[in-house]
């Protein structure tokens, strides 16, 4: 069996998070708020694809947004199920 190889597309879940933050009626200043940062450069950056949250934000960001991490990430590449795995390896 190949090795799976997964990458998360931060360009497209930034586009994501846009998305998100507007069908929820959300600005760049209101996710600050709400997670408590200084300033936005921090969610510019995810919205642009520059980087990704922390772990820790993203269940924030789950939770504000009423999704789940997966909703909010893009995975690029083959997701396979681990039972999927186990049952064709026998």
């Amino acid at each position: 069996m190949k090795p799976m190889y997964i990458s998360i597309n931060s360009e497209k879940t930034g586009a994501n998070l846009k998305s998100l933050f507007k069908n929820n009626g959300y600005s760049v200043r209101d996710i600050q708020s709400v997670m408590g940062f200084e300033n936005p450069q921090s969610i510019y950056k995810w919205l642009s694809g520059r980087s990704l949250p922390s772990l820790d934000n993203l269940v924030i960001l789950s939770k504000v947004l009423y999704t789940t991490i997966e909703d909010i990430l893009v995975v690029d590449g083959d997701v396979v199920f681990l039972f999927f795995i186990r049952n064709n390896l026998r």
